[in-house]
């Protein structure tokens, strides 16, 4: 039997405890330890999570010879340093998203990541979700024909605290819609046709109560195969059951109408309609994402999750933020090319 492989989480947030549960499914494969800044607290998300060890410091974990890997979950802000730190190291990484702030940014981590000959993932998990998977396959297979229309919602009231760190955009790296939108827009651009064309709206941004972040956007966009569709992302609006959402894929053959978080899949072409269930075990794609990451590191294989692909997603990011002060009719600005 071969060795697990050995990874140290920088941060005992929330978010590492969600990581920490799905790997629970890899027994023997996987080794987890947990680094904080504050000792105690790496001690006591290392017992939580059962986990190998515990680490005062995030180079300590770093600079140990024992960890293969370290998963990087803490704000954005620090992302950058803690990732070049970890290449410098010859550790291989796995960085939450959004990964950095910067188009810069990128192409610094893609530099040292080739110099250091070690995988990068970007923590993508939507793209490993079931949904997404069967989002793709219908469209491949021309369940609904030529596509027009795409139409995706995710709305929700789900307000943040006075004291939570997305409140300050210097540790968020923007936003709401930057900090957790950007999944949604992955899920949009993922699917087969590619976003050649975006521009952002954004309604006026209510400062009051202690969650003081721009919470809305409205994002259209045009693929490369002239469809056309629409983002609708808030975070302060009230949604069914505190956030179920229907999304739509328009074709000339049929619809495909899907809930936004991957429960089901009605498809509406030619033929009796039929409801696909992605399948609930690995929903949030947390596990499928951490087989593509064991599979890069034991065999050199490129990552779904490439830095390469986690460009092309903050090059609309980009683009987004630049069309907001555009007045005047919609008009989409293209996507250029800036590795």
């Amino acid at each position: 039997m071969r060795e697990p492989v050995r990874i140290a989480f920088l941060g005992c947030g929330f978010i590492t405890r969600v990581h920490s549960r799905h790997l629970k499914a890899f027994k023997g494969e996987i080794a987890c330890s947990y680094a904080s800044r504050d000792r105690a607290r790496a001690e006591a998300c290392c017992r939580a999570c059962r986990g190998a060890g515990s680490y005062p410091s995030y180079a300590a974990a770093i600079e140990d010879p024992r960890i293969d890997a370290v998963v990087i979950a803490v704000p954005p802000r620090f992302h950058l340093d803690l990732t070049l730190q970890a290449l410098e190291a010859g550790k291989h990484v796995l960085v939450e998203k959004p990964a950095y702030p910067r188009m810069e940014d990128y192409r610094t981590v893609l530099r040292a990541r080739d110099r250091a000959a070690r995988v990068v993932l970007v923590g993508e998990n939507d793209h490993y979700k079931p949904l997404a998977i069967a989002l793709r396959r219908l469209l491949a297979t021309g369940a609904i024909g030529t596509m027009v229309f795409a139409h995706f919602q995710t709305i929700a009231k789900r307000l943040k605290t006075a004291d939570d760190w997305r409140n300050d955009e210097t540790m968020a790296g923007g936003d709401a819609f930057f900090e957790e939108g950007i999944h949604w827009l992955h899920l949009a651009g993922s699917l087969g046709p590619r976003i050649t064309g975006v521009q952002g709206y954004r309604p006026a941004v209510s400062r009051d109560g202690p969650d003081r972040r721009a919470k809305s956007m409205l994002v259209a966009f045009r693929y490369d195969n002239e469809a056309v569709g629409a983002l609708y992302y808030s975070r302060e609006i009230p949604s069914l059951l505190h956030g179920l959402r229907l999304s739509k894929l328009y074709g000339r053959d049929g619809i495909i109408t899907f809930e936004s978080n991957g429960a089901f899949v009605l498809i509406r072409g030619k033929g009796w309609p039929r409801v696909v269930l992605p399948g609930f075990r690995d929903i949030r794609g947390y596990r499928a994402m951490y087989r593509d990451f064991l599979r890069a590191i034991r065999h050199g294989d490129v990552p779904q999750m490439s830095l390469e692909r986690a460009i092309e997603d903050q090059r609309l990011m980009d683009r987004i933020y630049a069309s907001l002060e555009r007045t005047g009719p919609l008009a989409v600005a293209p996507v250029e090319a800036d590795l």
